[in-house]
Protein backbone atom coordinates (compact mmCIF):
# COMPACT_ATOMS: atom_id res chain seq x y z
CA UNK A 1 0.00 0.00 0.00
CA UNK A 2 1.26 3.15 -0.85
CA UNK A 3 2.62 5.61 1.92
CA UNK A 4 2.88 9.56 2.21
CA UNK A 5 6.22 10.40 2.52
CA UNK A 6 6.36 13.87 4.18
CA UNK A 7 9.94 15.33 4.69
CA UNK A 8 11.00 14.64 8.09
CA UNK A 9 11.48 18.27 9.27
CA UNK A 10 14.75 17.73 10.68
CA UNK A 11 16.13 20.03 8.24
CA UNK A 12 18.50 17.34 6.78
CA UNK A 13 18.05 15.13 3.82
CA UNK A 14 18.03 11.06 4.21
CA UNK A 15 22.12 10.13 3.70
CA UNK A 16 22.78 6.26 2.62
CA UNK A 17 19.39 5.53 1.14
CA UNK A 18 19.03 6.83 -2.40
CA UNK A 19 15.24 6.00 -2.85
CA UNK A 20 14.30 7.59 0.47
CA UNK A 21 16.43 10.88 -0.35
CA UNK A 22 14.35 10.95 -4.00
CA UNK A 23 11.38 10.51 -1.88
CA UNK A 24 12.39 13.81 0.59
CA UNK A 25 13.15 15.49 -2.26
CA UNK A 26 10.03 14.93 -3.93
CA UNK A 27 8.52 16.37 -0.52
CA UNK A 28 9.97 19.55 -0.45
CA UNK A 29 7.79 21.64 -2.75
CA UNK A 30 9.86 23.81 -5.38
CA UNK A 31 7.55 24.54 -8.55
CA UNK A 32 9.34 26.98 -10.50
CA UNK A 33 10.41 30.31 -8.95
CA UNK A 34 10.01 28.76 -5.31
CA UNK A 35 13.48 26.36 -4.93
CA UNK A 36 14.78 28.54 -2.28
CA UNK A 37 13.95 26.07 0.79
CA UNK A 38 15.25 22.85 -1.53
CA UNK A 39 18.07 24.42 -2.32
CA UNK A 40 18.82 25.52 1.10
CA UNK A 41 18.54 21.92 1.91
CA UNK A 42 20.84 21.24 -0.94
CA UNK A 43 23.49 23.55 -0.04
CA UNK A 44 23.38 22.21 3.79
CA UNK A 45 24.05 19.02 2.94
CA UNK A 46 26.75 19.62 0.17
CA UNK A 47 28.28 21.68 3.32
CA UNK A 48 28.34 19.14 5.45
CA UNK A 49 30.44 16.39 2.87
CA UNK A 50 33.73 15.87 4.21
CA UNK A 51 35.46 18.87 2.72
CA UNK A 52 36.27 17.97 -0.62
CA UNK A 53 33.96 20.07 -2.83
CA UNK A 54 34.37 23.68 -3.13
CA UNK A 55 30.51 25.09 -2.70
CA UNK A 56 28.92 28.41 -4.94
CA UNK A 57 25.65 29.63 -4.45
CA UNK A 58 24.28 32.06 -6.90
CA UNK A 59 20.68 33.03 -5.99
CA UNK A 60 19.19 29.88 -6.24
CA UNK A 61 20.95 28.00 -7.79
CA UNK A 62 24.41 25.71 -6.80
CA UNK A 63 27.41 24.28 -8.50
CA UNK A 64 29.83 21.83 -5.97
CA UNK A 65 33.50 21.49 -7.64
CA UNK A 66 36.15 18.90 -7.04
CA UNK A 67 39.28 20.56 -8.06
CA UNK A 68 42.02 17.86 -8.45
CA UNK A 69 43.59 18.29 -11.34
CA UNK A 70 41.88 15.88 -13.18
CA UNK A 71 42.97 15.32 -17.01
CA UNK A 72 38.96 15.97 -17.67
CA UNK A 73 35.88 17.78 -15.99
CA UNK A 74 32.43 16.39 -16.55
CA UNK A 75 29.40 18.74 -15.79
CA UNK A 76 26.79 16.48 -14.04
CA UNK A 77 23.68 18.65 -13.70
CA UNK A 78 19.92 19.11 -12.63
CA UNK A 79 17.28 21.60 -12.59
CA UNK A 80 15.60 21.80 -9.13
CA UNK A 81 12.43 23.18 -10.22
CA UNK A 82 9.19 21.42 -11.19
CA UNK A 83 5.99 22.32 -13.28
CA UNK A 84 2.73 23.34 -10.90
CA UNK A 85 0.92 20.23 -9.36
CA UNK A 86 -1.61 18.21 -10.61
CA UNK A 87 -3.06 16.17 -7.90
CA UNK A 88 0.41 15.25 -7.45
CA UNK A 89 2.07 17.29 -4.98
CA UNK A 90 2.32 14.83 -2.19
CA UNK A 91 5.39 12.14 -2.33
CA UNK A 92 4.16 8.86 -1.94
CA UNK A 93 6.12 5.20 -1.71
CA UNK A 94 4.34 2.18 -3.17
CA UNK A 95 6.87 -0.42 -2.53
CA UNK A 96 9.81 0.01 -5.22
CA UNK A 97 7.68 2.90 -6.66
CA UNK A 98 8.14 6.69 -5.79
CA UNK A 99 4.81 8.87 -6.82
CA UNK A 100 4.48 12.52 -6.46
CA UNK A 101 5.62 15.81 -8.99
CA UNK A 102 8.76 15.66 -9.95
CA UNK A 103 9.91 12.15 -9.29
CA UNK A 104 10.71 11.90 -12.58
CA UNK A 105 11.09 14.92 -13.82
CA UNK A 106 13.90 15.39 -12.07
CA UNK A 107 14.10 14.63 -8.14
CA UNK A 108 15.19 11.58 -8.84
CA UNK A 109 18.00 12.71 -11.28
CA UNK A 110 18.99 15.49 -8.09
CA UNK A 111 18.67 12.58 -5.95
CA UNK A 112 21.44 10.71 -8.10
CA UNK A 113 23.64 14.05 -8.03
CA UNK A 114 23.68 14.84 -4.26
CA UNK A 115 24.28 11.59 -3.88
CA UNK A 116 27.54 11.23 -5.69
CA UNK A 117 28.70 14.42 -4.64
CA UNK A 118 28.91 12.95 -1.11
CA UNK A 119 30.49 9.86 -1.61
CA UNK A 120 32.51 9.61 -4.55
CA UNK A 121 35.40 12.14 -2.49
CA UNK A 122 38.21 11.15 -4.83
CA UNK A 123 36.54 11.05 -8.40
CA UNK A 124 39.16 9.79 -11.25
CA UNK A 125 37.96 12.80 -13.02
CA UNK A 126 37.08 16.34 -11.93
CA UNK A 127 33.16 16.89 -11.41
CA UNK A 128 31.24 19.90 -11.41
CA UNK A 129 27.54 19.68 -9.69
CA UNK A 130 25.19 22.03 -10.74
CA UNK A 131 21.88 22.05 -8.94
CA UNK A 132 20.15 24.88 -10.91
CA UNK A 133 16.56 26.95 -10.74
CA UNK A 134 13.98 27.71 -12.93
CA UNK A 135 14.57 25.14 -16.16
CA UNK A 136 10.82 24.61 -16.46
CA UNK A 137 10.11 28.41 -17.32
CA UNK A 138 11.22 30.49 -20.07
CA UNK A 139 14.33 30.00 -21.61
CA UNK A 140 15.39 33.58 -19.76
CA UNK A 141 14.64 32.87 -16.24
CA UNK A 142 16.64 29.76 -16.19
CA UNK A 143 19.57 29.44 -13.72
CA UNK A 144 22.10 28.49 -16.10
CA UNK A 145 22.17 31.65 -17.77
CA UNK A 146 22.02 32.91 -13.93
CA UNK A 147 25.46 31.08 -12.68
CA UNK A 148 26.73 32.03 -16.33
CA UNK A 149 26.36 35.84 -16.05
CA UNK A 150 28.14 35.79 -12.16
CA UNK A 151 30.95 32.76 -12.59
CA UNK A 152 30.76 31.71 -15.76
CA UNK A 153 34.11 29.66 -15.49
CA UNK A 154 31.90 27.29 -13.14
CA UNK A 155 30.51 25.98 -16.00
CA UNK A 156 33.92 25.28 -17.93
CA UNK A 157 34.27 21.59 -18.43
CA UNK A 158 34.93 19.02 -21.46
CA UNK A 159 31.79 17.04 -21.48
CA UNK A 160 28.05 17.48 -19.96
CA UNK A 161 25.75 15.30 -18.77
CA UNK A 162 21.89 16.49 -18.04
CA UNK A 163 20.34 13.94 -15.67
CA UNK A 164 17.17 14.21 -17.51
CA UNK A 165 14.61 11.47 -17.10
CA UNK A 166 15.68 8.98 -19.72
CA UNK A 167 15.18 5.64 -17.55
CA UNK A 168 19.20 5.09 -17.92
CA UNK A 169 19.35 5.06 -22.05
CA UNK A 170 21.76 7.73 -22.79
CA UNK A 171 19.71 10.68 -25.21
CA UNK A 172 22.46 12.25 -27.27
CA UNK A 173 22.26 15.75 -27.92
CA UNK A 174 18.85 17.41 -28.48
CA UNK A 175 16.02 19.00 -30.84
CA UNK A 176 15.85 22.53 -31.54
CA UNK A 177 12.53 24.47 -31.13
CA UNK A 178 11.00 27.36 -32.73
CA UNK A 179 7.64 29.07 -32.60
CA UNK A 180 6.46 31.05 -35.84
CA UNK A 181 3.24 33.61 -35.97
CA UNK A 182 1.49 33.09 -39.24
CA UNK A 183 -0.40 36.36 -39.82
CA UNK A 184 -3.10 35.85 -42.69
CA UNK A 185 -5.10 38.81 -43.94
CA UNK A 186 -8.15 39.72 -45.56
CA UNK A 187 -10.90 42.00 -46.01
CA UNK A 188 -13.49 42.75 -43.18
CA UNK A 189 -17.51 43.25 -44.42
CA UNK A 190 -20.69 42.95 -43.35
CA UNK A 191 -21.55 38.66 -43.05
CA UNK A 192 -24.48 39.92 -44.74
CA UNK A 193 -22.75 41.26 -47.79
CA UNK A 194 -19.66 38.69 -47.19
CA UNK A 195 -18.91 38.73 -50.72
CA UNK A 196 -17.38 42.01 -50.13
CA UNK A 197 -14.65 41.26 -48.05
CA UNK A 198 -12.19 38.09 -47.77
CA UNK A 199 -12.50 35.80 -44.53
CA UNK A 200 -8.78 35.31 -43.38
CA UNK A 201 -10.22 32.48 -41.15
CA UNK A 202 -11.08 30.45 -44.19
CA UNK A 203 -7.33 31.01 -45.59
CA UNK A 204 -6.18 29.34 -42.90
CA UNK A 205 -7.85 26.09 -43.78
CA UNK A 206 -5.22 25.82 -46.77
CA UNK A 207 -2.41 26.97 -44.49
CA UNK A 208 -3.30 24.07 -42.03
CA UNK A 209 -3.85 21.26 -44.71
CA UNK A 210 -0.08 22.17 -45.83
CA UNK A 211 0.90 21.59 -42.07
CA UNK A 212 -1.21 18.80 -41.42
CA UNK A 213 0.50 17.01 -44.40
CA UNK A 214 4.17 17.85 -43.42
CA UNK A 215 6.08 14.44 -43.96
CA UNK A 216 8.89 15.54 -41.07
CA UNK A 217 12.53 14.29 -41.90
CA UNK A 218 14.12 11.87 -39.51
CA UNK A 219 17.77 12.63 -39.90
CA UNK A 220 20.31 9.72 -38.43
CA UNK A 221 23.48 11.62 -36.84
CA UNK A 222 26.13 9.90 -34.54
CA UNK A 223 23.93 6.64 -35.59
CA UNK A 224 21.23 8.30 -33.49
CA UNK A 225 18.00 8.96 -35.41
CA UNK A 226 16.51 12.04 -34.79
CA UNK A 227 12.50 12.55 -35.93
CA UNK A 228 11.26 16.32 -37.05
CA UNK A 229 8.12 18.17 -36.81
CA UNK A 230 5.82 20.88 -37.37
CA UNK A 231 2.55 21.44 -35.80
CA UNK A 232 -0.32 24.31 -35.25
CA UNK A 233 0.03 24.90 -31.60
CA UNK A 234 -2.37 28.14 -31.64
CA UNK A 235 -4.95 30.11 -33.04
CA UNK A 236 -6.59 32.98 -32.88
CA UNK A 237 -8.96 35.09 -35.36
CA UNK A 238 -12.30 36.49 -35.55
CA UNK A 239 -14.33 40.34 -34.66
CA UNK A 240 -17.67 40.03 -34.00
CA UNK A 241 -20.39 37.69 -34.74
CA UNK A 242 -21.66 39.52 -37.63
CA UNK A 243 -18.36 40.46 -39.28
CA UNK A 244 -16.56 39.03 -41.81
CA UNK A 245 -12.78 38.81 -39.85
CA UNK A 246 -10.18 40.89 -41.71
CA UNK A 247 -7.09 38.76 -39.78
CA UNK A 248 -6.21 34.93 -38.77
CA UNK A 249 -3.38 34.60 -36.72
CA UNK A 250 -1.72 30.85 -36.55
CA UNK A 251 1.46 29.78 -34.14
CA UNK A 252 3.74 27.17 -35.61
CA UNK A 253 5.98 24.40 -33.38
CA UNK A 254 9.56 23.48 -35.45
CA UNK A 255 11.18 20.60 -34.13
CA UNK A 256 14.18 20.72 -36.01
CA UNK A 257 17.14 18.42 -35.62
CA UNK A 258 20.72 19.56 -34.89
CA UNK A 259 22.63 19.15 -38.33
CA UNK A 260 20.26 22.26 -39.17
CA UNK A 261 20.87 26.12 -37.93
CA UNK A 262 17.94 27.83 -36.42
CA UNK A 263 18.47 30.35 -39.74
CA UNK A 264 18.30 27.06 -41.88
CA UNK A 265 15.12 25.86 -39.98
CA UNK A 266 13.23 29.05 -40.03
CA UNK A 267 13.97 29.01 -44.17
CA UNK A 268 12.31 25.56 -44.25
CA UNK A 269 9.55 26.81 -42.64
CA UNK A 270 9.15 29.92 -44.76
CA UNK A 271 9.98 27.84 -47.76
CA UNK A 272 6.80 25.03 -46.96
CA UNK A 273 4.07 27.83 -46.21
CA UNK A 274 5.21 30.47 -49.29
CA UNK A 275 2.95 29.25 -51.63
CA UNK A 276 -0.36 29.64 -49.80
CA UNK A 277 1.31 33.44 -48.42
CA UNK A 278 0.39 36.74 -50.27
CA UNK A 279 1.22 40.34 -49.86
CA UNK A 280 0.37 41.80 -46.76
CA UNK A 281 0.89 38.23 -44.77
CA UNK A 282 3.31 37.76 -41.62
CA UNK A 283 5.39 35.44 -40.71
CA UNK A 284 7.50 36.36 -37.19
CA UNK A 285 9.75 33.79 -35.23
CA UNK A 286 8.50 34.55 -31.86
CA UNK A 287 10.83 31.88 -29.79
CA UNK A 288 13.98 29.65 -30.54
CA UNK A 289 16.08 27.54 -28.87
CA UNK A 290 19.01 25.86 -30.53
CA UNK A 291 19.50 22.22 -30.83
CA UNK A 292 22.66 20.67 -29.98
CA UNK A 293 24.74 17.83 -31.82
CA UNK A 294 25.19 14.47 -30.17
CA UNK A 295 28.63 14.65 -29.15
CA UNK A 296 28.97 10.86 -28.22
CA UNK A 297 32.87 11.10 -29.73
CA UNK A 298 34.38 11.74 -26.14
CA UNK A 299 35.76 8.86 -23.97
CA UNK A 300 33.64 10.01 -21.39
CA UNK A 301 30.03 10.16 -23.02
CA UNK A 302 31.40 7.00 -24.59
CA UNK A 303 32.25 5.07 -21.21
CA UNK A 304 28.56 6.41 -20.14
CA UNK A 305 27.07 4.66 -23.21
CA UNK A 306 29.17 1.46 -22.58
CA UNK A 307 28.37 1.30 -19.19
CA UNK A 308 24.47 1.41 -19.49
CA UNK A 309 24.18 -1.20 -21.63
CA UNK A 310 22.00 0.08 -24.52
CA UNK A 311 22.66 1.88 -27.27
CA UNK A 312 21.97 5.40 -27.13
CA UNK A 313 19.34 6.96 -28.62
CA UNK A 314 18.17 10.93 -30.18
CA UNK A 315 16.96 13.63 -27.54
CA UNK A 316 13.53 14.46 -29.35
CA UNK A 317 12.90 17.11 -26.98
CA UNK A 318 14.35 20.21 -26.19
CA UNK A 319 16.84 20.63 -22.31
CA UNK A 320 19.69 22.63 -21.66
CA UNK A 321 22.37 20.00 -23.50
CA UNK A 322 22.07 23.23 -25.73
CA UNK A 323 22.84 25.37 -23.39
CA UNK A 324 26.27 23.38 -22.90
CA UNK A 325 26.57 22.80 -26.64
CA UNK A 326 26.77 26.55 -27.55
CA UNK A 327 29.61 26.88 -25.04
CA UNK A 328 31.48 24.49 -27.18
CA UNK A 329 31.02 21.57 -24.34
CA UNK A 330 29.62 18.01 -25.70
CA UNK A 331 26.61 17.42 -23.73
CA UNK A 332 23.88 14.52 -23.77
CA UNK A 333 20.95 13.21 -21.25
CA UNK A 334 21.08 10.60 -19.07
CA UNK A 335 19.03 10.28 -15.87
CA UNK A 336 16.80 7.90 -13.87
CA UNK A 337 12.73 8.01 -14.67
CA UNK A 338 10.87 7.20 -17.69
CA UNK A 339 10.03 10.65 -19.79
CA UNK A 340 6.90 9.78 -20.91
CA UNK A 341 5.60 10.15 -17.75
CA UNK A 342 7.34 14.03 -17.18
CA UNK A 343 4.74 16.45 -16.17
CA UNK A 344 1.77 14.17 -15.95
CA UNK A 345 -0.26 13.43 -13.32
CA UNK A 346 1.14 10.21 -12.52
CA UNK A 347 4.31 11.18 -12.31
CA UNK A 348 6.57 8.32 -10.89
CA UNK A 349 9.95 7.13 -10.05
CA UNK A 350 11.09 2.70 -9.95
CA UNK A 351 14.04 2.04 -7.68
CA UNK A 352 15.44 0.09 -10.15
CA UNK A 353 15.50 2.73 -12.32
CA UNK A 354 17.71 5.06 -9.76
CA UNK A 355 19.68 2.66 -8.74
CA UNK A 356 20.65 1.75 -12.23
CA UNK A 357 21.85 5.47 -13.27
CA UNK A 358 23.49 5.52 -10.45
CA UNK A 359 25.52 2.71 -10.54
CA UNK A 360 26.76 3.65 -14.13
CA UNK A 361 27.83 7.29 -12.92
CA UNK A 362 29.42 6.38 -9.77
CA UNK A 363 31.30 3.65 -11.93
CA UNK A 364 32.35 6.74 -14.60
CA UNK A 365 33.64 8.54 -11.52
CA UNK A 366 35.69 5.95 -9.57
CA UNK A 367 37.35 4.01 -12.66
CA UNK A 368 37.92 6.18 -15.57
CA UNK A 369 41.05 3.94 -16.61
CA UNK A 370 38.93 2.09 -19.03
CA UNK A 371 38.23 4.73 -21.12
Amino acid sequence: MAETHPFSGEGRLSEGDLFGLAADLVAVPSVSFNEARLTDLIEESLQSASGHLDVARIGDNLVARTDLGRQWRIVLAGHTDTVPPSGNASARIDGDVLWGLGAADMKGGVAVLLELARNVQHPSVDVSYVFYAREEVAAVHNGLREVEAARPELLDADVALLLEPTDGIVEAGCQGTMRLRVKLVGERAHTARAWMGRNAIHRLGALLSMIEAYEPRRPVISGCEFHEGLQAVHVEGGVAGNVVPDSAVVTVNHRFAPDRTPEQAEQHVRDLIEPVLEPGDEVEVVDMAPPADPGLDHSLLKAVVRNSGAAPRAKLGWTDAAFFAARGVPASNFGPGDPLLAHTSGEQLHRDSLHRVYRVLEDLLVDSTRL
